[in-house]
């Protein structure tokens, strides 16, 4: 299976990667964006490539059997939620208080939606989203449990999604400030998966938990659509990752968005000038993924590293 297909190419504004899926479907997933990786381990890179490349092949198997968009992003997500290793679901960031609050968002390029902020015992919060997607509401804060169980998902107390260490970085943190870490700290956040169906449909789905030590109750990107996630059929799917506030004061996923349908820019080119502008222009780092109607997949990222898995003709490519 070849979904996304070399050639590829770079652009020098920003790390660009783009490359074409000669099949009716494509996948791009994404582990979050970060600092360099002083101190990074072997095993925990082959870890983070072990992730990725399950939740692609989650992703993808949905879509090789001829299932939806939608099936294959929440599928990839859902296994990224269930790896410590990522910023989401177990193992997430830690507020200022020692808690776990998720955020999540689906969009489907039919023009539905469904996000979940401050969520704190569903196991997947990207499921949630899903579920609120069917109901008459778009976005659902600080969902009791009662709600949660309505949609027959699994709850977990909030210290099952708590690692070691994260209460080891969020110890320094708050004795030594963010100033006062070794600089290129490998921290990531926020997980995502954009993806076109064999029938043209468009889906993303986006997860985190934020960043460590952050204040309780903030919510960021990722559940504003819009912001931190978007689709349109005909157009692109997207997801970020990255400091929130930028991409929300931005309203980056849907420029990336409006510069392909209403700007007639590549895909390409509308990432990353969407990076360069409300990004880096705003002094801050992040990245975006997306896949295009025609099975364009594109990587966009003003950050030291991204993490991310994606098809390159029979290979599978995982980014560090």
């Amino acid at each position: 299976m070849t979904p996304c297909r070399a050639p590829v190419s770079w652009l020098d504004v920003t790390d660009v990667i783009s490359t074409k899926s000669p099949l009716p479907y494509a996948l791009v997933v994404h582990g979050g964006a970060g600092g360099q990786h002083v101190g990074l381990t072997d095993d925990m890179e082959a870890g983070f490539r072990a992730g990725l490349t399950a939740a692609y092949r989650a992703g993808e198997s949905v879509l090789a059997a001829g299932g939806s968009a939608l099936d294959a992003v929440c599928a990839a997500v859902g296994v990224l939620e269930d790896d410590p290793l990522f910023n989401a679901g177990v193992g997430a960031s830690l507020t200022s208080d020692g808690t776990v609050e998720h955020d999540a968002a689906v969009m489907t390029g039919d023009g539905r939606g469904g996000a979940v902020a401050l969520s704190r015992r569903a196991r997947h919060p990207v499921l949630l989203a899903r579920a609120i997607m069917g109901t008459p509401e778009a976005l659902i804060a600080d969902p009791p449990d009662e709600y949660v169980a309505s949609f027959g998902l699994e709850l977990v107390g909030n210290d099952s999604f708590v690692t070691d260490a994260r209460r080891a970085r969020l110890a320094q943190l708050q004795a030594v400030g963010e100033e006062g870490l070794a600089a290129g700290d490998h921290k990531h956040g926020t997980v995502g998966c954009v993806a076109l169906d064999a029938a043209g449909r468009l889906a993303a789905a986006t997860s985190t938990g934020g960043y460590d030590n952050k204040p309780p109750h903030r919510v960021g990107d990722t559940p504003i659509l819009g912001a931190g996630t978007w689709a349109k059929d005909g157009v692109v799917a997207v997801s970020c990752t990255g400091r929130g506030e930028s991409f929300m004061l931005g309203d980056v996923a849907h420029q990336v968005s409006a510069r392909i349908e209403y700007g007639r820019q590549d895909a390409a080119s509308a990432a990353a000038a969407t990076i360069e502008a409300e990004i880096a222009g705003r002094h801050t780092h992040g990245a975006l993924i997306a896949v295009t109607s025609d099975g364009q997949c594109v990587l966009a990222w003003d950050s030291p590293t991204l993490l991310a898995c994606w098809r390159d003709g029979d290979e599978l490519v995982t980014h560090i």
